[in-house]
């Protein structure tokens, strides 16, 4: 007998207070609970570098590194959660399971809260963080 699967809790894209748009909680989101998968065209990694420029470029970041050879580019079959927001202090985190990208609850997030997980990333392809004001990341 298969174990059914709880539906994915809902969530809506609004302007934020972070940077332009975010995802929010529309009802109360348990811990660990997945909440959407990151969707975009699957590419190889040796085709994301041109990409990402771009993007940056533009103050996007929409490609998501799956493993060492594989990125998602939610900029291209992408949805919702590519406009849920970085923070240093977030309230999610991502599981890879294959090549899907879990967004899942780092704590009970309660209705009307936005939606932020720690991008993870370094070096030059990366963004001031505006998180917060005051974050010690904003360079």
């Amino acid at each position: 007998m298969a174990r059914s699967q709880k539906p994915l809790p809902k969530i809506a894209r609004r302007k934020s207070n972070i940077a332009g748009w975010g995802v929010f909680a529309a009802e109360d989101i348990s811990k660990n609970t997945r909440i959407i998968d990151y969707a975009g065209e699957l590419i190889h990694n040796s085709v994301s570098e041109e990409r990402e420029e771009r993007y940056l470029a533009e103050g996007c970041i929409w490609v998501f590194r799956v493993n060492r050879n594989w990125s998602r580019d939610a900029n291209v079959g992408g949805n919702i959660a590519r406009f849920i927001n970085h923070s240093c202090t977030p309230n999610c985190w991502f599981e890879v399971v294959d090549k899907t990208i879990w967004i899942r609850a780092g704590r009970n997030i309660r209705r009307g809260e936005e939606l932020t997980y720690d991008y993870s990333i370094i070096g030059d392809r990366t963004m001031p963080c505006r998180c917060r004001p005051g974050c010690p990341n904003m360079i």
